[in-house]
């Protein structure tokens, strides 16, 4: 074929308030099930093993799974490939990975971004249509977990090396390279800055197109010429208390991208979750999704950065009530060497984001045309 359409989904996931949802007929509405079912392929980030897990060995666990059961449902929305790198689907540990990619096989569904060793991990997914498209999946350090050269896990985006190399692989043979990338802050609008210039690196290795997801919100896009940054699509089916407790969390986006043998193009389909009825329904397109350059991403960058401050600190007062409060000196926490999660210049280092927050104040954002996404951000402070 010269010509083939991807969709991608962001997070997927039956825990909180999702819990055993998948066996709801209503639960996607009808037209997201069409505008899946007008692809050819669909990729979907699958959060988490896919396992029986007894419930009560559950207990006092941070385990996001979903029991096989759950494969009919996913095929019924036309999704053929798995995403499965992710910060969730070593939660059952070895185990987990690979009944999840056994029952993925059993459904003949593939998968990619983890694997037994590194090698499988690495390993890109080739389609053959439009002049050939070859996709990897990558996660960010520390939560997705690295696989090793015996060792099972996932694919490390901090494996530039390697990286490079399969993005080399994949253009030599096919006409398209596609990373999808499970990485990025939390409950943020814009991306933080050594994720943006990890994933334009990316590019710059010879991708076409980057995919992420991960930060449980919607976020914006940019176009480098003719290649593309989406730096995260949200949500599709995955809700819980922890992430209900932020803004914009009900929102996500699918992406069906079109490839020909000279060109791509997107098109976005807005969804929200019915917090009331439980469900999964179209909706207009979030504010936040348009292409914010490097010029408007550099006078914006610090409003979001000042948002997804407030929103760190909602995020900890949730989940550690006896240790976060109001009286918490928040910037001695900030510049903690050894703060949860804290990746040097790769992930929550607040050293690097903390002070462009304070940069907030020199108002800059009122210079840039991108009104809408000024109150989009406005909205959360």
């Amino acid at each position: 074929m010269s010509e083939t359409s991807i969709v991608f989904t962001g997070d997927i996931g039956f825990d909180g308030h999702m819990s055993g949802r998948w066996q709801d007929p209503g639960l996607v509405a009808p037209a997201i099930r069409d505008f899946l079912g007008s692809a050819d392929h669909v990729i979907a980030n699958i959060e988490g093993p896919v396992i029986d897990l007894d419930p009560s060995c559950l207990k006092g666990k941070l385990v996001h799974s979903m029991p096989t059961k759950v494969c009919g449902f996913l095929k019924d929305l036309n999704i053929d490939i798995w995403s499965i790198c992710n910060n969730h689907i070593m939660d059952a540990g070895p185990e987990g990975l690979f009944s999840t990619m056994d029952a993925a096989y059993e459904l003949g569904v593939s998968t990619v971004g983890a694997g037994k060793d590194y090698d499988e991990a690495s390993k890109p997914l080739f389609i053959e249509e439009a002049g050939g498209i070859g996709i990897i999946t990558v996660g960010y350090r520390r939560a997705c977990r690295e696989a090793g050269e015996d060792t099972p896990g996932c694919f490390s985006w901090s494996n530039l090396e390697l990286i490079e190399k399969r993005i080399k692989e994949i253009k030599s043979s096919c006409r398209w390279c596609v990373v999808i990338a499970h990485a990025g802050e939390e409950f943020t609008s814009l991306p933080s800055p050594y994720t943006r210039e990890r994933l334009l690196k990316f590019l710059e290795f010879g991708a076409d197109l980057v995919v992420t997801h991960h930060p449980h919100v919607p976020m914006n896009y940019e176009t480098v010429g003719d290649k593309a940054i989406l730096y995260s699509l949200g949500n599709f089916i995955i809700y819980t208390d922890y992430q209900r407790a932020q803004f914009n969390t009900e929102s996500g986006i699918l992406l069906k991208v079109r490839f020909s043998e000279d060109s791509f193009s997107f098109e976005p389909f807005g969804i929200t979750v019915d917090r009331e009825a439980g469900i999964v329904c179209e909706s207009g397109l979030p504010d936040i999704f348009t292409d914010v350059r490097e010029e408007d991403y550099k006078l914006l960058l610090p409003l979001s950065v000042k948002a997804f401050i407030e929103n760190t600190k909602r995020q900890w007062k949730f989940l550690y009530p006896d240790d976060y409060n109001d009286d918490t000196d928040w910037v001695a926490d900030f510049y903690k060497p050894l703060r949860s999660g804290r990746v040097p210049g790769e992930t929550l280092d607040f050293q690097i984001l903390y002070p462009i927050s304070l940069e907030a104040n020199n108002n800059d954002h009122l210079k840039s045309s991108k009104t809408k996404v000024i109150e989009y951000i406005k909205k959360q402070l």
